[in-house]
């Protein structure tokens, strides 16, 4: 047994600061919860959900460089980086919603052995953040899929609300038929619609993919608590750069006894031994747990000049130029695929987006696809190539573009959906309908159906209907109305997709509109 240090691992003491960051962790996750799902509601402005993602240093900053333009509420996250050099990265300690999620779900403790990683690991966050920022310059923005906020968001908002609304609906509707608890079931649903849950339950594609990721990241605390605070989180390894500088950190006095129970107990495993447990601040999160254990008093957190240094895991010059060169192939290769020389006929883009170059744009927050009334914006996973991963991407046949909403441009917090007035929105192509006369039932069966012309919004019907005379199938000669569409007029909202009658693929279909001739 080495001498000084203890085997036996006493209870840990219930600590002011400890129980206060637990309190802080929960009430920021909930607050972040109640954003993201009430975003339908209109409780408050739409702009405050998206206020979230303005205080992201990380999204600013690449949004910043690919679009070359500064928006107003981009000057939040300029809060966050200020708090950042000067309390470190207590961001992930105590507000993050994911590093809390991870605090909440440790796992580690399930393992009998431990898994040793090499610090060398660490290193892996700050490649993916220069990859980021150097594939911002190029004007792309795929990689911020890995932001933890965008990441948290769009698994919560796509796959597990939903699922919590599709569960509430099947007990409602279980419960409905028996009489004492009609009452009771009528008030709850008032109460959580369109408060909690929405009129219309949402509707998203890929569910299980967006939950599967989010598992994974949790699972990954099996091999280390927080692992992916550790060594993946891009957002991680731009405040931690910060907090090289940070003026308030934490301290060792001579009186530690060695002990190593501090050494136990650190979530991101930052504090070393052989440099007299002090701790590196680019990796602290400010938690406190190792001074609620300390038994000496000798850990404390103090302002004081900061004295950066370089760490083994901090990237060197050459790995930076080894991730500009990998980044650099990744975003030739995407451009030169075959998807991106011919435009995807199902790319259907959200009111003003095409224009305004969303891919080159968008944060991948989904905060657009939370927002839309039908559960028609979609994230897009095949539609705009790997380039546009989880960009909007409209499906006519899940939910259309309501003619009476602009909410997605409205909610954006960085105009990759343009804010246009209702007005203005209702102006925008976005796609073309096309009938193809061998599905249509009215065409092809000579069933009479004018659905597609009874649903269109435009005052000036797209839809038209021609009378002709056809053979029905008794062999009679009769009158029909048979649709068409006046393409000149057609703005692409995709009603008339979405209400087709006609099973699986609609027999009027919405394409993407047809890039310029060069």
């Amino acid at each position: 047994m080495t001498a000084g240090v203890s085997t036996k691992k006493p209870k840990k003491k219930i600590f002011l600061w400890t129980a206060l960051r637990k309190t802080v962790q929960a009430l920021a996750f909930l607050t972040f919860v109640i954003l993201a799902v009430s975003l339908h509601s209109k409780i408050w402005p739409i702009t405050l959900s998206s206020g979230i993602f303005s205080l992201d240093p990380l999204a600013t900053l690449a949004h910043l460089l690919a679009s070359r333009t500064f928006l107003a509420g981009s000057a939040l996250a300029l809060l966050l980086v200020l708090f950042t050099i000067i309390f470190g990265r207590a961001w992930c300690g105590w507000l993050c919603p994911l590093g809390t999620l991870l605090d909440w779900f440790p796992l580690r403790s399930k393992r009998k052995s431990p898994v040793q990683i090499p610090e060398a690991w660490r290193r892996v966050k700050y490649l993916l953040l220069i990859a980021i920022l150097f594939s911002a310059l190029l004007a792309n923005l795929t990689l911020l899929v890995l932001d933890p906020l965008t990441l948290l968001f769009r698994t919560l908002t796509t796959a597990i609300w939903p699922s919590l609304d599709y569960a509430f609906s099947v007990l409602e509707s279980a419960l409905v038929p028996i009489p004492i608890f009609q009452a009771p079931v009528s008030t709850l649903d008032s109460l959580l619609r369109p408060t909690v849950f929405p009129i219309s339950p949402a509707v998203y594609r890929y569910g299980l993919l967006y939950l599967a990721i989010l598992a994974g990241v949790i699972l990954l605390n099996l091999a280390a608590p927080r692992f992916w605070c550790r060594y993946l989180c891009p957002l991680g390894g731009f405040l931690g750069w910060i907090s090289k500088i940070a003026i308030f950190q934490r301290r060792v006095s001579s009186t530690c006894k060695n002990c190593n129970l501090c050494l136990r107990d650190c979530p991101t495993g930052t504090i070393q031994p052989d440099r007299g447990y002090v701790s590196d601040p680019e990796e602290c999160t400010l938690c406190m747990e190792c001074l609620a254990r300390c038994p000496k008093g000798a850990e404390n957190f103090t302002l004081s000049l900061p004295k950066p240094a370089l760490r083994s895991y901090d990237p060197q010059r050459r790995h930076a130029f080894q991730v500009f060169g990998l980044a650099a192939a990744a975003i030739v290769a995407m451009r030169a695929s075959l998807s991106s020389l011919r435009s995807n006929p199902w790319l259907i883009q959200p009111p003003g987006a095409r224009e305004n170059n969303l891919i080159s744009k968008c944060i991948r927050c989904g905060e657009c696809v939370r927002v839309c009334p039908t559960s028609g914006l979609q994230p897009a996973i095949t539609e705009a190539g790997a380039e546009g991963l989880w960009t909007p991407v409209l499906v006519p046949r899940i939910g259309y573009c309501d003619y009476a909403c602009n909410a997605c441009g409205q909610a954006c917090p960085v105009q990759a959906i343009p804010p246009l007035s209702l007005d203005e929105k209702r102006q925008q192509i976005i796609g073309k309908a096309y009938i193809d006369q061998n599905r249509c039932i009215a065409w092809s069966d000579h069933i009479p159906c004018i659905v597609c012309e009874e649903m269109c919004p435009l005052p000036d019907k797209a839809v038209k209907l021609e009378i002709s005379q056809v053979v029905d199938a008794s062999g009679n000669a009769v009158y029909l109305q048979l649709p068409y569409v006046i393409r000149d007029q057609c703005i692409g909202c995709g009603i008339c997709e979405y209400k087709c009658p006609v099973a699986h693929e609609a027999a009027i279909r919405i394409y993407a509109p047809m890039p310029p001739v060069l």
